[in-house]
């Protein structure tokens, strides 16, 4: 089976090309997609098989050879920039501390930073 890398693929239209290794282009369409997989991200490795269409060369039964990149890891933060981060974090779980401490859960608008903040830091060591 032909091998290539995704040159381009729109999920709203569903189609995309394919570059091939071996040379030139292969229109891929939605369907040819394997089950739960919506989108191709440019430069991802694929394999399929090639059958020929209105319009030149289409791919079918697309298989994906390397996973999809991921989109957090792209924008994760630096160690160095996460520091202070955790560190503020550490701060309002201990300002928090003492009210759960006798039985009294922060207030509405300081539980709700607390909690952003939670998430935002489990995201970035989520990766």
């Amino acid at each position: 089976m032909p091998t290539g890398q995704v040159k381009w693929f729109n999920e709203t239209k569903g189609y995309g090309f394919l570059s091939r290794d071996d040379g030139g282009e292969v229109f891929v369409h939605t369907k040819a997609l394997p089950a739960g997989v919506t989108t191709l991200r440019p430069g991802q490795r694929v394999e399929f098989g090639i059958a020929a269409g209105h319009r030149g060369d289409q791919a079918m039964s697309v298989t994906l050879l390397d996973a999809l990149p991921s989109v957090a890891a792209n924008h994760r933060k630096s160690a160095d920039d996460m520091a202070p981060i955790v560190q503020d974090l550490i701060t309002m779980l201990d300002g928090a501390l003492p009210g759960l401490q006798r039985g009294r859960y922060p207030a509405k608008a300081t539980g709700q930073k607390i909690a952003v903040l939670l998430r935002a830091v489990a995201d970035q060591f989520d990766v």
